[in-house]
């Protein structure tokens, strides 16, 4: 019996993270009946974060809150509760900004100037008020360019403009920020904050929030949103330049400030959930993402499923393959686009295609590699 660990990321906008592991197990299955195998969805920090935990640590409990959305509105979101450890003695909590103040929840109504990132501090000050010892803060897909300021207020800092009037949510208000008060803010757990990101740019400049991002987010005058991300990084008394301070649309810098510290995103959930020792007891390895291109290799879930595998045979799923992509660390990979035909038929239903995607992997594997574990 050959033992198989599936552990993609989610496909963005298509399918979670835990779907797209069940969905390629079941494909697996198909094809080869006999064996085992072991799910463990993973995530950068981005959308499906809370989930990669809910499904992969026993004993974790989904806590439902209400927040303000980045379009203004009250949305049910929720945080996850990890149960108490030795360095967490009342729990972590996990929070996830893609959830509360994500761009998906926008349904393509970007709003570049008024999103903001209040209902990600309110979900964070939820489980302060839970009393945990530890927070993990998973920023990926990001709706806004507030700088972390929404976060901050809700959190309980008070940001004002020129006549001490606390400004607007959003990039709109950033603009005229001239006052952060910081003596009502809450400090993070006794534990400390650990941020989840894939995005090491700085805040400003050419790489940086605006310049890169701002444009998905709906963001036309670059330089003056440049402009006021310089202002806050001033406010937040933070290097504009630290890497990874332009992640979220500057949440990044916001949270360095508030004295979390920024990690790379599916290094630090591949080890809070324990795939490296799911790694150990399987012998092939099956990971994915949405969009496998040049950057995937570094820092993104394949490339650290990759990393942690040593010499067992690596299998990629991708929604689709980008040409200039290395997929040379894995033994055989399938694009969802190609089984499907196109891609708004991938995208249709993605469940289909990965379970037709888990067959055909299994399908190539072939006779269980020497050397590899078996039982």
């Amino acid at each position: 019996m050959t033992t198989v660990l599936l552990a993609p990321d989610g496909f963005k906008g298509s399918i979670t993270a835990a779907d797209a592991a069940a969905a390629l197990a079941a494909g697996w299955r198909d094809a080869r009946p006999a064996d085992a195998t072991i799910e463990r969805p993973m995530s950068d920090g981005g959308e499906g974060t809370a989930a990669a935990f809910l499904a992969a640590v026993p004993g974790a409990r989904r806590m439902p809150v209400r927040v303000v959305g980045p379009h203004g509105r009250e949305v049910a979101a929720s945080w996850v509760l990890l149960p108490p450890t030795a360095a967490a003695p009342n729990g972590t909590g996990v929070v996830e900004l893609a959830s509360t103040s994500g761009i998906e929840l926008l349904g393509g109504d970007l709003r570049p100037l008024d999103a903001d990132t209040r209902g990600f501090g309110e979900a964070i000050a939820a489980a302060l008020d839970h009393g945990v010892s530890r927070l993990v803060l998973g920023i990926g897909s990001s709706a806004s360019t507030d700088a972390g300021f929404g976060a901050l207020t809700a959190l309980g800092a008070w940001i004002t403009d020129a006549t001490g009037t606390p400004v607007a949510p959003g990039l709109r208000g950033l603009r005229g920020a001239v006052r952060l008060d910081r003596s009502g803010l809450r400090p993070p757990p006794p534990g400390g904050a650990t941020v989840l990101t894939d995005v090491r740019s700085p805040l400003t400049g050419p790489a940086g929030a605006a310049a890169v991002f701002g444009p998905q987010k709906g963001l036309v005058d670059l330089a003056e949103a440049d402009a006021a991300l310089a202002r806050a990084a001033e406010l937040l008394d933070t290097d504009p330049l630290a890497s990874g301070a332009g992640a979220a649309g500057g949440t990044g810098a916001a949270l360095q400030a508030w004295g979390a510290e920024l990690v790379p995103g599916a290094e630090a959930v591949a080890e809070l959930i324990g795939v490296r020792d799911a790694v150990e007891r399987a012998d092939v390895v099956v990971t994915g993402e949405g969009a496998f291109d040049a950057s995937s290799a570094a820092g993104k879930v394949p490339g650290r499923l990759a990393a942690l595998a040593g010499d067992r045979p690596v299998l990629l799923v991708a929604g689709r393959i980008a040409p200039d992509a290395d997929t040379s660390m894995f033994r055989t990979a399938v694009a969802l686009v190609d089984l499907a035909g196109s891609p708004a038929a991938a995208l249709a239903d993605p469940a289909r295609w990965l379970r037709a995607a888990g067959r055909a992997l299994a399908e190539r594997l072939g006779p269980v590699p020497p050397g590899a574990r078996s039982s």
